[in-house]
Order: structure tokens, then C-alpha cells, then sequence
């Protein structure tokens, strides 16, 4: 049967979702019901599928708006010099498989139907794991974020990369700069509704500019990307890993900015600082002294600052992606975000006095530094 490419507005076809539960996946089930899950940022759309007579109670279908568009990566990238052949969600899954994290089992993919038949993680996000919880639970949740990330640092190193797509592309000072741009042009210009002044924009790009050398002399690793509070699933005593399918090179502060400045969730400084130490302790004892060294981690101050100036760029863009998102997506679901976001921005330019021109420059611009 020939099927027609799915679009974000298609409905999942149910006849087709039975014969592929009873024919192609290692198991046979029958479809009992689905539900449509809350989607994210991304061109693709999420059901649960309900079973009966299976090995699980339900499995996850993620559905490609477009079956071809693996081909090119829903985030702005740099370098990709690797042939894109297949989707990488997959590539990425199966290096992360070979380093030990926990990411969804895939059951089956429908390629032609562009649907991927996915273990069910449940829908416990790690943001929604801590609401409520104590101080000493939400560090204990955080503290296993942070030893899946120094599993999965630490393992990228050590594991052949040649065929894993994220290593043919990186954070690069072009790509930095782009999403800097992508805030001055959505998270300043759209936002107020004009433009800023041309002595103002050309100070504050110098600065992004410092700031996006620093980042790139870092010695790269494999980054997720989008290591925060939503993309990581609390599923018993499991913590997995989804969204992955942009990851890239990267500075190791980055993941670590998206899940310590996360837009989500905000955390006390003391249990920053203390989750801080736990993954330069947990990096240095997978790694050699030469490489500790390179990378700052024997450092504890400079290392911090390392990662004050990751979270400006991380939480500068995602204050940008947010605008965008509403103005050309359509969806405000973000906007609350923002305040949140950009006071940890706020709080770094203050910290560091070669930053205090930029704040001069830029908070005009931004009405939740006023």
C-alpha cells in the first residue's frame, strides 16, 4: 500500500497502525486507543499508543512531518560534512546506546509512513519530577542529570565516532554568532518593534564576538544540545534521554548550562555550585590528567566562569527562539519563559566586570533588566 507523506495536520491512520502492530514489529499487539501528546518546538508529533495482548502497555509514535526532512536539521548548524543518509534521531540513538544511556527503545520504523514506533519513558519530565519536591529530592533528581551527562561525556570520548553524525558538525564561532544574532534580530528588534542603534548593536556584537572565542577554545565534546529539565524522563529508578537528534561538538559547559540555567526550571546557586563540583569530580575521574588540564576541570574558578559565559550565549538564543517560536511558529506557550531566562543573563553581565559594558549596551533593549 502506497502511502501519502504525513503532514502536521494528518491524522495518524489507524488501519495502517494495526497492520504494522501485528506484522511489523518484534512483537504482535493490538491497537486499544491513542492519544495525541503535547508537542514541543519541533516539526514532529507525538501519540501514545494504547495495546492490548503485548509485552508493554503502550508505545510512543513520533510522527515526521516530513519523511525526507532528516536531511536537514531543525536547528541552525555548522560543518555536517558527513552525507545524510538516515534520520538522526537514529544515528544519535545508537551512539548514545554504545555509551550507556538510557534513550528510548526504537520498535520499529515506518519510513515510508514516516512514523517511528518508540519505547513509552511515561510522562514524568525531570521538571515535573521536582515540583513539589524537597530540597534534598530535587538534588538527588539533578545529581543523576548530571552523572548521565559525565556518562555520556566521558563515553563519547572513548567510543569510535566515525559514523555518528554529531562529530561532522560543531558549535563554531559562525554558528555561535548566528544565534546571537537570532536574539538581537527576535529577542530585541522584533520583540520592541524596532530596531536597536547602530553604535549599540556594533558594541554588543563585539562583545558576542569575545564571548563566542571563548566558547570555541574550549576543547569540543559531544553535546546534546538540549540537555534541560523537559528533554530528560524520570521513569522509575531510569533517567532518559530524548531529543537528541541535533547533537553536535561542542563545549562541555554547554549541556550543562541547558540543564543548570535551564528556561524551565530554576535552581538555588549553593546546589549550582555543589552540582558544578559533581561533574568536574565525575569528568576527572574518567579522563587523564593532561585532559582534565585542557579542558579546566582542575580549575574550579575558571571553569566557573567558562560556564557563566556558556549560559549567557545558551540562555541569550533561547530568549530569542522563544519570540520566534510565538512570531513565526504561532505558538506562545514559551513567552512565560522569558523573564526567567533572561534574568540568569542579567545576573552573569553583572557578575564579571568585562561584561558591564555589554549590559550597558544591551539592557535598553530588554525590559526585564529595567
Amino acid at each position: 500500500m502506497k502511502l501519502s507523506p504525513p503532514t502536521m495536520s494528518s491524522p495518524l491512520n489507524t488501519d495502517h497502525i494495526r497492520e504494522t502492530l501485528k506484522t511489523r514489529l518484534p512483537f504482535c499487539a493490538d491497537l486499544k486507543s491513542y492519544e495525541s501528546l503535547p508537542g514541543d518546538a519541533s516539526n514532529r508529533r507525538y501519540y501514545r499508543l494504547v495495546l492490548t495482548q503485548a509485552p508493554m502497555p503502550s508505545l510512543i509514535v513520533m510522527q515526521l512531518a516530513d519523511p525526507e526532512g532528516f536531511k536537514a536539521s531543525e536547528e541552525a548548524v555548522s560543518g555536517g560534512k558527513q552525507k545524510i543518509t538516515e534520520l538522526p534521531f537514529l544515528n544519535v540513538l545508537r551512539f548514545l546506546q554504545s555509551c550507556s544511556i538510557t534513550v528510548p527503545t526504537v520498535h520499529y520504523f515506518d519510513e515510508a509512513a514516516g512514523l517511528l514506533y518508540l519505547e513509552d519513558f511515561g510522562d514524568v519530565t525531570l521538571s515535573e519530577a521536582v515540583i513539589g519536591a524537597d530540597q534534598a529530592e530535587r538534588e538527588q533528581r539533578y545529581a543523576q542529570a548530571i552523572d548521565t551527562l559525565v556518562k555520556m561525556h566521558v563515553g563519547a570520548m572513548s567510543r569510535d565516532s566515525s559514523t555518528c553524525f554529531a562529530f561532522g558538525r560543531a558549535f563554531d564561532e559562525p554558528l555561535l554568532m548566528w544565534e546571537f544574532e537570532h536574539f538581537l534580530e527576535y529577542g530585541v528588534e522584533v520583540r520592541r518593534g524596532k530596531p536597536m542603534s547602530v553604535d549599540d548593536r556594533f558594541t554588543v556584537q563585539k562583545a558576542f564576538q569575545r564571548i563566542a572565542k571563548l566558547m570555541t577554545d574550549q576543547p569540543p565534546v559531544f553535546t546534546h544540545r538540549d540537555y534541560h529539565s523537559r528533554n530528560l524522563m524520570v521513569s522509575g529508578e531510569r533517567l532518559g534521554v530524548i531529543d537528541f537528534q541535533d547533537a553536535l561538538l561542542g563545549p562541555a559547559t554547554y549541556d550543562l548550562a541547558s540543564l543548570l540555567r535551564d528556561s524551565y526550571v530554576a535552581l538555588d546557586e549553593a546546589m549550582v555550585d555543589r552540582l558544578l563540583s559533581r561533574y568536574r569530580e565525575g569528568m576527572c575521574a574518567g579522563l587523564d590528567r593532561d585532559t582534565q588540564k585542557a579542558m579546566s576541570f582542575d580549575a574550579p574558578v575558571e571553569f566557573r566562569r567558562l560556564f557563566d559565559f556558556t549560559s549567557i550565549q545558551r540562555n541569550l538564543k533561547a530568549a530569542g527562539r522563544f519570540v520566534y517560536i510565538d512570531r513565526v511558529k504561532q505558538n506562545p506557550k514559551f513567552l512565560a519563559d522569558i523573564p526567567r531566562t533572561l534574568r540568569y543573563v542579567q545576573d552573569n553581565l553583572r557578575k564579571y566586570p568585562e561584561l558591564h559594558e555589554l549590559f550597558a549596551h544591551l539592557s535598553p533593549y530588554v525590559p526585564e533588566w529595567q
